[in-house]
């Protein structure tokens, strides 16, 4: 079964941290810009952490580059 999350991203924080809102989204603040991918690379380490799952697990099924995501966690 897999696990479908919708994921808020602010780069350039000077803190990384991460809150879940009411609605279930998870809010993630992190030190990576948007270039060459660093900032996605970030967000699914940082998913992988939250979840305690491996990252190859984890994929990013929409928003490469925006920074709403919806983050898919394979259970298989």
């Amino acid at each position: 079964m897999q696990k479908i999350i919708s994921v808020a991203v602010k780069t350039g924080s000077k803190n990384e941290n991460y809150e879940i809102s009411g609605d279930g989204t998870i809010k993630i603040a992190i030190k990576e810009r948007p270039v060459e991918n660093k900032a996605n690379e970030a967000v699914i380490r940082k998913i992988a952490e939250i979840f305690d799952e491996p990252k190859n697990k984890i994929k990013i099924k929409s928003g490469l580059k925006s920074k709403n995501k919806i983050i898919i966690i394979d259970d298989k």
